[in-house]
């Protein structure tokens, strides 16, 4: 499965949070050594079956077309992540339904403090969370307008997992 060359959501929100915080070259080369020795973790977390995994009639969204892994250091916490993003014509429903039964059949449990209509799962030291897209996030992700969001179910498929922090991910 390949993996996005690109990391720009992880590089931007670093960018924008070194900027803010006037740090300096050296602490933006030590949050930067926060990820070393992951590479293999985020390799697996990308291989997840359940990033491919999808309703009947979603595909693959125009632009997202490869995983979308890496590493993110932020203020001693280091995580790990991996997504999917998908065009459903269908409804937030339909996709809801799918994989509150696909992600408890890969072995994922609904996550225990996730209120009942939230897509949100746990599996050893990892979250999955089925997020609906709007413009407004494509947009701050850099996406521009990216997919017609208005008239579909259009979903992005997210793990993270933090790195030797004992942090856990929520939802």
């Amino acid at each position: 499965m390949p993996l996005r060359s690109d990391i720009t959501r992880p590089i931007s929100l670093l960018l924008s949070t070194a900027l803010t915080a006037g740090l300096t070259g050296c602490a933006l080369l030590d949050l930067a050594e926060d990820c070393d020795g992951t590479h293999d973790q985020v390799q697996e977390m990308a291989a997840l079956d359940i990033l491919d995994s999808r309703p009947a009639g979603a595909t693959v969204a125009r632009g997202f077309e490869e995983v979308d892994a890496g590493c993110w250091a932020d203020s001693g916490d280091v995580s790990v992540y991996a997504g999917r993003t998908y065009a459903f014509p269908g409804t937030q429903a339909d996709v809801a339904a799918y994989y509150r039964t696909a992600a408890v059949r890969d072995g994922w449990n609904p996550h225990p403090e996730a209120s009942p209509d939230d897509l949100c799962f746990v599996r050893e030291n990892m979250v999955l969370q089925i997020v609906f897209l709007v413009a407004e996030r494509l947009a701050e992700d850099g996406y521009g307008s990216g997919p017609d969001v208005t008239t579909r179910a259009d979903y992005s498929i997210d793990i993270t997992s933090f790195v030797n922090s004992g942090a856990e991910a929520g939802c």
